[in-house]
Parts: C-alpha cells; sequence; structure tokens
C-alpha cells in the first residue's frame, strides 16, 4: 500500500465515522474540490518481484494497524460527543490488549474503577474476566477487551452505583468500537452482557436464548454470554457451567487446545 492509498484509507474511515455520528455536511474550500478532482499521483512502473518500499525499509501491514488504532484512540480521548458525559468521566476508557489478537471480548460500559484507571474490566468483574481468561490459557496480554461506551455513564444524584446506557450514548459511540473491530479483525468476538448484545445485534433481552450459540456480526463468529458481574450475583455452579460451556466453544472455533481437566469445570461431582 502506497502513501496515497494510506492517506485515502485513513479519511475514508474518517468520514464513515462522522457520518455514524450523524454528521451529514462538511465545510470544503473551492480550492480542495479542485485538488480532489485532480487524479492521484502515477507511480512508476514496476516490475514483477519489485515491491513499493524500498528494499531496506519494507512496510509491515502490522504497521498500518498500529497506525491506525493510535490515530483512533486519538481521536475518542478528545470526545466531546455527549457533553454530560464528558462533564462527568475522569478517563475515557478505550481498550486494552493485543491489537492482531484473535479473539476480542466487548463489555457493556466502564464502571467506577475503570472510569479512574482508564482501563476496561479491571474491577471486580473484570478479575473474574481475567480468571476466565486464564483458564482458557490466555491472558489479558493475548487478547483485547473493549466496551460499546468508552465513557462510564453519569449518574446524577447517586454516590454509587452504575446504570446501563441509553440508546442514543450506544449509537454514538459505537463508530469507536466498530472501527476497533474491523481494525483488529479478530476471529471471534465475545460480547458479555445483554447491553453488549444489544449494541452489536440490536438484540434485546433473551440472553439465555442467544447464549451459547454463535451469530455472525461483520463476517466474524460473535458468541453471547453472561457477563462477569452476573455470575457475582449468581454463584450457582450451574450458571458457572453455562458461561464455561459457552467459553469452550470458542475455544474450539479458535482451535485452542482443550484438556480433559477444563472440559471438566464446573460440572457436578
Amino acid at each position: 500500500m502506497n502513501d496515497f492509498q494510506r492517506v485515502l484509507d485513513t479519511a475514508e474511515r474518517h468520514l464513515l465515522t462522522l457520518k455514524a455520528a450523524g454528521v451529514r455536511f462538511l465545510p470544503v474550500q473551492h480550492e480542495t474540490l479542485s485538488r480532489l478532482r485532480e487524479p492521484p499521483p502515477v507511480l512508476e512502473t514496476q516490475t514483477i518481484g519489485q515491491i513499493e518500499s524500498p528494499p531496506d525499509q519494507p512496510l509491515q501491514p502490522s504497521e498500518d494497524t498500529e497506525t491506525a488504532m493510535t490515530e483512533l484512540r486519538q481521536r475518542a480521548l478528545a470526545c466531546l460527543k455527549c457533553p454530560h458525559l464528558v462533564k462527568s468521566r475522569k478517563n475515557v476508557v478505550f481498550g486494552v490488549g493485543d491489537i492482531h489478537a484473535p479473539l476480542m471480548f466487548v463489555g457493556e460500559a466502564p464502571g467506577a474503577d475503570e472510569d479512574a484507571q482508564g482501563e476496561p474490566f479491571v474491577g471486580a468483574a473484570g478479575q473474574l474476566l481475567t480468571r476466565i481468561i486464564k483458564t482458557m490459557g490466555l491472558s489479558r496480554e493475548t487478547v483485547y477487551i473493549a466496551n460499546i461506551l468508552k465513557c462510564r455513564p453519569d449518574t446524577p444524584g447517586q454516590s454509587a452505583g452504575n446504570r446501563k446506557p441509553t440508546g442514543d450514548e450506544m449509537k454514538t459511540c459505537l463508530p469507536y468500537l466498530l472501527e476497533q473491530i474491523d481494525l483488529i479483525r479478530p476471529k471471534v468476538l465475545v460480547a458479555l452482557g445483554v447491553t453488549a448484545i444489544e449494541g452489536l445485534l440490536g438484540a434485546g433481552g433473551g440472553i439465555g436464548k442467544l447464549r451459547g450459540k454463535f451469530q455472525t456480526f461483520r463476517n466474524i463468529s460473535l458468541m453471547p454470554t453472561f457477563h462477569p458481574a452476573y455470575l457475582l450475583r449468581n454463584q450457582a455452579l450451574t450458571e458457572k457451567r453455562k458461561v464455561w460451556e459457552d467459553m469452550l466453544l470458542v475455544m474450539e472455533k479458535l482451535q485452542l487446545p482443550i484438556s480433559e481437566k477444563q472440559r471438566g469445570y464446573f460440572l457436578p461431582a
């Protein structure tokens, strides 16, 4: 990919983000329009075996992803689209993990701990998610974790607790997550909880019917499952087993090794 194409792709992603956020018109100067009508630069003819970059400085595909993710992160950190969330937030919680990971977890929104630290899933539910990931034979560093919302939903008049993001908040913030997904291109997505499922699939309620069955989202296999916070509230072995069965399906989809011990977790003695 040459410099012209990279700039064009970056501009296209930015325009799609603006469109998804409701922007319909952009001021453009006459000089800019004139330049846009000019044909793209013509590259020198290359023979078979030649590459676009100099041999001593080959362009790696991962460099494009890392540059684009850094640019996306900067835009998200500076986002002012939801004034009430901007006013109350301490940090924008962008996402964490390997941007080349085959597995990506998507949650609801940051809580108080996540808002304070600027990292998703670091509270009690996050610690449980980390244990689930480790039990799968992975780590937080080898997967990617993000949320539907990048800012903690404000709770005016409350000294503690969280609230579910509104539909408008999810619609406004979703383009950032979609860009993350498109850049990472994981083999499997795991939607944690009803809100994550609503944000990605538009399906409300009925998580008991959706979980354990792969869906397709942006040509990616998506597994809906319970949010770790649900398991903290409901410690029943049967509920833990349901989530673990979902993770076993994810592991099989990723062709990860599964031991007999792992297959037997949370089964009645």
